[in-house]
């Protein structure tokens, strides 16, 4: 099952006429793909135009490494490794810096971001795999074995090496490693003098004056110096009562039905506290105070 894919992007190209000063090519380059297993896409504007496939080329190879630290599908990722074995020798800086976020932002939550909720997913998975299988998930019993086992606190984090200290756990970064890879696009491009970009590796961030988003419900958003992530339950749903937001409390889906987008400094964050939102919609304010961001 794919992940949710809910933000359509509608490059404001009108914006660049309120810079004639700078020579921007009038057909930017573009490239549309898929990143972690979702739809993906790059609008690039700059002066040289073979410059700008040479950054939009980086980029793509970059994308690429991190997918062999962070997907969840590729056997050969750092984190299948961890997920197949409960273990990680000599873990990726990258997967470092990305967990020290994710401790932040499940801190501030109060645990309802918690990326442990992997085994859940694989019960419903199999749950749902059976024809005639029970609309409201799993049953308790199922569930109630695996809660030991979400449990973020529960995950040991080192620069020599990354283990969980409970049987049968599993960690996803889906709800946080999209808007990571986002962000590092960004910055490559940012290093290498663009100033005009909208990129979407799952999540959107954009540069430069007057990019707008379209968000289903919410009409169309400017998005300036800023990212932008929506979580929803319709995103990936097994039964009309069961969808891929797992409740850590409950060890089920979350109750909330409702898409949130969250507009913050950077897509990780945005990412990672759109997902939180969405499974308690009421979350302290504390989270948006301190991440800087807020919801639309």
């Amino acid at each position: 099952m794919k992940r949710r894919r809910f933000l359509a992007i509608t490059a404001a190209v009108g914006a660049l006429a309120a810079h004639p000063a700078r020579a921007f090519a009038l057909d930017p380059v573009e490239w549309r793909g898929v990143a972690l297993g979702a739809a993906a896409r790059l609008t690039i504007h700059h002066e040289d135009r073979a410059e700008a496939l040479r950054l939009l080329d980086s980029c793509l190879a970059e994308v690429e490494r991190l997918e062999r630290i962070f997907s969840l599908y590729r056997p050969d990722s750092s984190l299948s490794q961890l997920n197949r074995t409960g273990r990680l020798e000599a873990p990726p800086l990258e997967m470092l810096v990305l967990l020290g976020q994710v401790d932040r932002v499940w801190r501030l939550s109060e645990g309802i971001f918690d990326p442990t909720v992997q085994p859940l997913w694989e019960a419903y998975a199999r749950h749902f795999s059976v024809p005639g299988a029970s609309p409201s998930g799993p049953a308790a019993e199922v569930l109630e074995q695996l809660r030991p086992a979400v449990d973020w606190t529960r995950v040991s984090v080192s620069e020599d090496v990354i283990f969980f200290s409970r049987a049968n756990m599993g960690m996803t970064l889906n709800g946080i490693a999209q808007g990571y890879i986002t962000d590092r696009v960004i910055d490559l491009l940012h290093r290498g003098g663009i100033r005009h970009v909208l990129a979407d590796m799952g999540e959107i961030r954009a540069l430069g004056p007057q990019w707008r988003v379209t968000v289903p419900g919410r009409g169309t958003l400017p998005v300036q110096q800023q990212a932008l992530a929506t979580s929803a339950a319709d995103g990936t749903r097994f039964s009309p009562a069961c969808h891929h937001l797992f409740d850590p409390r409950s060890c089920r889906s979350s109750v909330s039905q409702q898409p949130v987008t969250v507009i913050a400094p950077t897509a990780a964050i945005a990412d990672a506290v759109s997902t939180a939102c969405a499974v308690a919609p009421r979350l302290s304010n504390n989270v948006f105070d301190a991440l800087d961001c807020r919801v639309v």
